[in-house]
């Protein structure tokens, strides 16, 4: 059986489905939903793409 230890080491198995994410002109990452094309969520702490979310192609 496979295992997603150790738990808190900030790693994910698998990819975050039905989500996308780009860049916006600031320099932030913003989350989208596939389905309906709204943003979700906006990563202002740092300029790092969220981890396990698709690119959007340019």
């Amino acid at each position: 059986m496979a295992k997603n230890n150790p738990p808190g080491d900030g790693h994910r198995v698998g990819a975050v489905k039905q989500r996308s994410q780009t860049l916006t002109p600031s320099g932030h990452y913003v989350k989208r939903d596939t389905d309906t094309g709204r943003f979700l969520d906006v990563k202002t702490t740092d300029k790092t793409p969220f981890k396990g979310v698709r690119r959007e192609k340019k």
